[in-house]
């Protein structure tokens, strides 16, 4: 999903609903799904007689949820100063059920808020403290990221009041929902614990707001049957439902994902949740550094990827499937300048951890991207017609050589040489038609891929410098024979009187 070609290097929006299970998070996240695909009309909450479709949901008390699940189509949506943005919808398995331990709750609930970059907690009645203390669980990661980067690990955080039973207080809506938010969180005379967990809840969010939702009505709680038509929906339900899915996505207020101030690309997000998985896989919650560190981990790998995917557009201009071959030496320089280029991209990217920490990632993508020039100047040198032709050609050669040699040798009577030339022209032979036959069929590509290297050694300056060598020393401790001189001799002779 967040890797296709449309999303993959744009900003991504990460929004997630969390909170106590059978409280009505995935039937809100549905209604979500409608403004997306139908946000340019007025009428996004369509038939008053068209079911709830999208997420899975149901009535009843036994959950529906399980784990974290990804809406299946990544939203693209125009921001206000004309970024195209990616929008990610979540939905969460409900915390504290029967059938999850504290672990399961904490897992998922944590997962959610440090992917999110739009947080909503869904809450049923009234914000009661140990709404609050679930926060508190992930306050310490909060604090030591701080200590490491100086900025609120966290985003924006929406409790949104279901069921809120008291409008006469704070009325429906966000403004009602600020102030009722502001009240509970206000710091005053309480005990130290308390006051700890509202300090801690303020300096780990960026935006904390609050939206307060009246019941949805008798039928929607008390019917078996019943599938989200809106006509079944209390209207006063269905007013605050036309502020509060607007309010929450408009182009306006969604906020793209930041890590340690930088903005996240849905290819860096996929990063940042193979770290995440990585240590909520063991038996125990992980220790907040254990979250930092995976932070860290995940920030510099998306570094790296950002680097490499510079690099491998930029080489593919250079070198790639359509374009023409390359000199070796022209081809070298261009990536000497991208590599460059692409470190710089690394360098650039605000990163956790520091500088000996993101010193092996940097060494990592020199060598990635080292490995990847030497395929490109494989792939450059296919495109080289004279290369393509080298193992024929020098087969080609050789076979032309024993040829003549054969016929040398065997004019002046050394046959024992000129059957050797005769056995090598043969296996030269054999081994032109093997090699045409591997190309042609695709078949025992290993098999040829040995013959070429056996013909590019034979071209090698290596190779024909050790020839000539043993030529040279065979010439030079080569006794004079007066038998084989008068044999040519007399051969010669003969032929010129006779023939």
């Amino acid at each position: 999903i967040l890797l296709a070609e449309e999303v993959r290097d744009r900003e991504v929006v990460a929004i997630s609903v969390a909170g106590a299970f059978r409280k009505g998070k995935s039937f809100l996240m549905d209604f979500m799904l409608r403004y997306m695909y139908n946000h340019a009309s007025e009428q996004w909450l369509g038939d008053a007689e068209e079911p709830l479709t999208g997420f899975s949901w149901r009535g009843g008390s036994e959950r529906e949820t399980t784990g974290i699940q990804i809406w299946s189509e990544v939203f693209l949506v125009d921001k206000p100063d004309g970024r195209k943005v990616a929008v990610l919808l979540m939905d969460t398995q409900g915390t504290f059920d029967s059938q999850s331990t504290l672990r399961d709750s904490a897992t998922v609930f944590a997962l959610s808020t440090m992917i999110s970059s739009m947080q909503v907690y869904n809450i049923s009645q009234n914000v009661q403290e140990d709404d609050l203390q679930h926060l508190q669980l992930f306050t310490e990661y909060g604090r030591l990221a701080m200590e490491e980067t100086f900025l609120k690990p966290f985003q924006s955080m929406i409790f949104l009041v279901r069921d809120w039973s008291f409008p006469y207080e704070f009325p429906y809506g966000q403004e009602g929902g600020m102030k009722f938010l502001e009240k509970r969180l206000k710091v005053k005379n309480q005990h130290e614990e308390l006051q700890n967990v509202r300090k801690h809840i303020h300096s780990c969010f960026t935006n904390i707001s609050c939206f307060l939702m009246p019941h949805p009505g008798l039928k929607v709680a008390t019917n078996p049957h019943f599938d989200g038509r809106i006509k079944e929906i209390d209207g006063e339900f269905i007013n605050n439902l036309k502020i509060l899915v607007p309010w929450l996505l408009s182009p306006r207020n969604i906020d793209v994902k930041e890590i340690n101030g930088s903005k996240i690309t849905c290819r860096g997000l996929v990063e940042y949740f193979k770290a995440y998985i990585k240590i909520y896989q063991g038996e125990e919650l992980p220790h907040p550094k254990s979250m930092l560190q995976a932070t860290a981990e995940a920030n510099n790998l998306a570094a790296v990827a950002a680097a490499k995917d510079l690099y491998n557009k930029k080489m593919e201009e250079v070198c790639g499937g359509d374009r023409p071959f390359l000199a070796p030496s022209e081809l070298q320089a261009r990536h000497g300048v991208i590599r460059e280029e692409a470190l710089q991209v690394f360098r650039g990217v605000k990163k956790m951890g520091g500088e000996e920490f993101s010193r092996r990632y940097l060494q990592q993508l020199e060598g990635e991207i080292d490995e990847v020039f030497v395929q490109y100047i494989k792939h450059n040198d296919s495109k080289n017609i004279f290369h393509a032709a080298r193992t024929p050609a020098t087969l080609f050669v050789v076979i032309f050589v024993m040829y003549v040699a054969a016929g040398i040798t065997g004019f002046v009577g050394v046959d024992i040489i000129a059957s050797l030339c005769n056995m090598i022209l043969g296996l030269a032979l054999i081994t032109l038609c093997t090699w045409a036959y591997i190309r042609y069929s695709g078949e025992y590509r290993e098999l040829g891929a040995v013959i070429d290297q056996v013909a590019g050694f034979t071209l090698s300056p290596s190779f024909v410098s050790m020839i000539f060598k043993i030529i040279a020393q065979r010439v030079k401790i080569l006794p004079y024979r007066d038998d084989l001189f008068c044999s040519l001799k007399f051969s010669a002779v003969y032929k010129e009187q006779y023939l």
